[in-house]
């Protein structure tokens, strides 16, 4: 029987060696259900336009990669996925670091050099503009984007934390505490309250019911909470919490919303940004129900400049990463990461992702051409290019292109020239963006900062509770001391003037005594 195989399997790749270029094309790209159209092939110096490079919806949710150095069209390839996207309503969400994605939100203004890669490719362009809601995780403008301390729970709070096991048992201990005694847990202010209370008036309580909490272990999680703190975090915790459905909108002519977070001053906040990242896989996975197959995502995410995410991220963010590329799929959900080299992706997560766009890398040094060997190989086989060179060669809006098709199997590898934006190539002006803002009801609904009584508060006024307690006890014990000292001196007084009393009347009886012996003498004389 696995004779049998072996030979199927080897007869089908006769055949598809015996296919030309156009052929292996036109069968690898053919799919019964919807997709979009990403260019055309080139091969040889032509450019097949009889030949739509497609890419099937079905299998977004299997992630992919954006790839190449910085300049050859990166950003361009995911405005066009996410706009395409749209238009098949299908909403995303896309990291903005650089701030050169806003142009998603109005109509291309057209240009001679779009006109003439349109015309190369045999499709029309046609200017069209994608429903924009802008996100904030800190001072940029647009929706806040916000969760609550008890949202993360005892787990992923002490992985951004990065707290060992003692100490995260201590944090499961003040989790389930704030639960049992009602004590709402929504900011970092919160959570600091907490530890002060398990380690000073709430401490004989909590270890009577939950077991000994170490006050250097308390000492150590608050020194990270302030790490935390300063990375920007204390502007996520809090509420109007962010509800995932609300990010995954359509408007009323069924295009998806493309959400775009901004991000242009979160590099320097490392630890912001991991936050936020873990709360959104986490929240993701936990609220969407499972999928299965489907004719399209749900949702999709790209998350632009992944090589800084990668090199800044915490430990606990890669780990979960890598566990949500492989469990995420299947809740109808796709990621994609738009960085330099593939390298910058742990082998992990590249193992994952479905459809890969490499656009040019550039060899300088040997190291550089090393990296682009080691580079080719992350892609299929193909008798049609030298791949590790052809990498080098790439124009600007060209890649190599590979995807799964709709049984899950690797299309051809293809040189392929991309079609334009339909949207603008460039940002928007701050007075455009403030325009999309004003009308945004995203805006509206999480700008509102409340604050509500929350563990805070309570232990704070449990805390005077306790000091007025308390010192009313020393008051009392103070009252006491004084009455039992005025009972000892009053006692002492007595016995002074009960000695005073008895001194007097010896004295007084030993001076009637003289005097009446004086009398007798002078009597007997």
């Amino acid at each position: 029987m696995w004779k049998e195989n072996q030979q199927l399997k080897n007869k089908k790749r006769m055949k598809k060696s015996n296919l030309s270029f156009a052929d292996t094309v036109k069968e690898g790209y053919q799919f019964e259900g919807d997709s979009i159209i990403l260019g055309v092939p080139i091969h040889e110096g032509q450019h097949l336009t009889d030949h739509f490079i497609r890419l099937p919806l079905s299998t977004f949710n299997r992630h992919g990669l954006i790839a190449g150095a910085t300049g050859t069209g990166k950003t361009k390839t995911l405005q066009i996925l996410a706009e395409q996207l749209s238009a098949q309503g299908v909403p995303s969400l896309v990291m903005d670091i650089k701030g050169d994605l806003s142009g998603l939100a109005v109509k291309s203004d057209g240009h001679r050099k779009i006109d003439e890669r349109h015309a190369l490719i045999g499709l029309p362009f046609i200017a069209d503009s994608s429903p924009v809601d802008f996100w904030s995780l800190s001072e940029e403008p647009g929706a806040r984007l916000r969760a609550t301390v008890f949202e993360f729970g005892p787990v992923l709070f002490s992985k951004i934390l990065d707290l060992n096991e003692l100490q995260q048992g201590i944090v499961s201990v003040l989790f389930k505490y704030s639960d049992d005694e009602a004590l709402p847990l929504l900011d970092l202010d919160d959570f600091r309250q907490l530890l002060r209370y398990a380690t000073n008036e709430g401490k004989e309580k909590i270890e009577a019911n939950y077991g000994r909490i170490a006050s250097s272990s308390v000492g150590a999680i608050m020194r990270k909470l302030v790490e935390l703190e300063q990375n920007g975090a204390d502007l996520f915790f809090g509420e109007i919490s962010l509800d995932i459905e609300d990010l995954m909108m359509t408007d009323e002519m069924g295009k998806g919303v493309i959400n775009i977070l901004r991000l242009t001053d979160i590099q320097n906040r490392p630890k912001l940004f991991s936050t936020f990242m873990l709360q959104l896989f986490a929240e993701i996975y936990a609220q969407l129900p499972e999928a299965g197959d489907l004719d399209k995502p749900k949702f999709v995410l790209f998350i632009d400049e992944a090589h800084l995410v990668f090199k800044e991220a915490t430990d606990a963010l890669l780990d979960q990463i890598e566990v949500m590329v492989k469990l995420i799929r299947s809740k109808g959900v796709g990621i994609f990461f738009v960085t330099q080299n593939p390298q910058d992706i742990p082998d992990d997560v590249l193992g994952q992702l479905g459809l890969k766009i490499q656009h040019a890398l550039r060899a300088f040094t040997a190291k550089d051409r090393k990296s682009i060997k080691l580079t080719a190989q992350n892609y299929p086989i193909t008798e049609f290019y030298e791949v590790d060179q052809l990498i080098t060669e790439l124009g600007i809006g060209e890649a190599l292109v590979t995807a799964l098709n709709e049984d899950g199997i690797p299309t051809p590898l293809v040189h392929c020239y991309l079609r334009a934006p339909q949207s603008r190539m460039g940002i928007l002006t701050k007075k455009e963006i403030n325009g999309i803002i004003s009308r945004s009801w995203m805006v509206e609904k999480y700008s509102e900062e409340i604050n509500r009584q929350s563990a805070h508060e309570m232990l704070a006024s449990r805390i005077r509770e306790a000091q007025q307690s308390e010192h009313k006890e020393e008051m009392r014990t103070e009252r006491e001391r004084g009455r039992k000292t005025s009972r000892r001196r009053t006692s002492v007084w007595n016995q002074v003037l009960r000695e005073v009393s008895r001194t007097a009347s010896r004295e007084l009886t030993r001076g009637l005594f003289d005097i009446l012996g004086v009398r007798r003498s002078r009597r007997r004389r």
